[in-house]
């Protein structure tokens, strides 16, 4: 049985975190997966919008396997301690992923959804960063991605106490975009992927580039760099075609160039 379930349907790409048994947590060999997996994604032009989601009516994912990441981060007790590569951290996707979260999201589960760009929860997901807990804090961006994404005072909360929060009041504080029954989870997310496929590829890449990279910028270079992007893109076919399927009243077929 794969660790992670890698599906291509047209346009859109299925992430499943397939160890059911041990609540979909991620040992070293599934990450390893789970980014080889992605990188085809980032790198498959055909592919437009990533959705990540959880084997199961009840678990998203709780984490990582600790006792398979303990052997390595024991040969690492002389060396500074870095995880494997994914989305968490080094890997850097600008196509849009979607975290549908089916069930339990802890851990590094939800810090797997803090990395993707939209949330969607089904009613019986529950959020949480418990590793205070158990003597370490979030290591996979928790700490960096979740004061990002929520008020400070309530990532604080979060982060001190381990605490966790249902899905009500996920949509409540802005961690999650929407909230639905569980039998329509895939549904919705499909449906928010499809309608971002809508748009121009090219131009939701430069979207999504621009608002990561201008976090880290002061205001008037995160400007400064949305002009350099804007006179790049207005130079690309998909603009032009854009423009015309406008002034056509059609819908525009993109070419990725």
């Amino acid at each position: 049985m794969s660790t992670i379930e890698y599906v291509k349907e047209d346009r859109i790409a299925i992430f499943r975190l397939n160890r059911p048994d041990k609540l979909n947590v991620l040992n070293v060999e599934a990450m390893k997966a789970f980014t080889e997996a992605l990188i085809d994604f980032r790198d498959d032009d055909h592919l437009w919008v990533g959705i990540i989601t959880g084997t199961g009516d009840k678990v998203f994912s709780a984490g990582v396997d600790v006792e398979d990441f303990l052997g390595m981060v024991e040969k690492t007790t002389e060396h500074k301690w870095r995880r494997p590569t994914a989305i968490m951290r080094d890997l850097r996707i600008f196509k849009p992923l979607i975290a549908a979260c089916n069930g339990l999201t802890i851990g590094g589960g939800l810090e797997i959804s803090l990395a993707c760009d939209i949330m969607i929860a089904a009613e019986n997901a529950r959020f949480g960063l418990p590793e205070v807990r158990v003597g370490v804090c979030p290591g996979g961006g928790g700490t960096v991605r979740l004061p990002r994404t929520v008020p400070r005072r309530i990532a604080a909360e979060m982060l001190f106490t381990g605490k966790f929060i249902d899905a009500e009041e996920a949509y409540r504080i802005g961690l999650v975009n929407k909230v639905v029954p569980l039998d329509r989870l895939m549904e919705e997310a499909k449906k928010m992927a499809e309608l971002i496929c809508e748009a121009s590829p090219l131009a939701v890449r430069y979207a999504k580039e621009l608002m990561i990279r201008g976090m880290d910028l002061p205001l008037d270079e995160a400007l400064r760099l949305e002009d350099d992007f804007q006179t790049l893109i207005m130079r690309t076919h998909d603009f032009k075609e854009g423009i015309k399927a406008f002034k056509e009243k059609r819908k525009p077929r993109w070419e990725l160039k």
